[in-house]
């Protein structure tokens, strides 16, 4: 499968521009080839967010809003960033009910991925909620408007472009390969 003569090696690494949201740095790295040159990284913070579905597994809320530095409308989920000293799962769950108002009834881990893997270190874990109360009312006020949204209406969805966000995506297409749109749910 693969070898330590596959593998690129980092001779060193340093920080060109830093602040809580963003690191830049140049990393001096090898090849396989043996070729060496210095290449940019960036990393940003660790992220949660969470597929939420209703207690019958067939609505899921979904925030339509706008992203500003791509100038995109989409829907996506709740979920932000980790917290000091949060666990991604505590992190989910917290982001659910600020932005949303609702409480899950559970919380699991789907999947951890890096949104862009070639330069850019930012793990992201995807959670699923199944089920969730309503608690309170948001309190996060610019995350978009929530709704609930047919789970079986999300590959239509998809299609026409509406979800651009990588977490949503990879959230909501791991839901459906797991359960299909119209699958009861566990409590069924």
């Amino acid at each position: 499968m693969t070898s330590p003569d596959d593998v690129w090696h980092v001779h060193g690494e340093r920080v060109i521009y830093d602040n809580k949201w963003v690191s830049v740095g140049l990393a001096d790295i090898s090849q396989p080839s043996g070729e060496r040159f210095e290449h940019h990284t960036v990393t940003l913070p660790a992220a949660a967010m969470t597929v939420v579905l209703d207690d019958a597994g067939r609505n899921v809320l979904l925030s339509w809003r706008h992203r500003f530095v791509p100038d995109l409308w989409n829907w996506e989920l709740p979920g932000g960033l980790l917290d000091d000293g949060e666990s991604p799962a505590e992190t989910a769950a917290r982001e659910v009910e600020e932005e949303t108002g609702y409480r899950p009834r559970s919380v699991e881990h789907l999947v951890t991925f890096e949104p862009m893997a070639g330069t850019v270190r930012s793990a992201h874990h995807v959670f699923l909620a199944r089920g969730a109360v309503r608690v309170a009312d948001p309190t996060e006020l610019n995350e978009g408007t929530f709704r609930w949204v047919p789970l079986a209406h999300v590959p239509g969805l998809v299609a026409a472009g509406q979800v651009g966000n990588s977490g949503a995506l990879v959230g909501l297409l791991h839901v459906l390969a797991l359960s299909g749109p119209t699958a009861p749910s566990r409590a069924e």
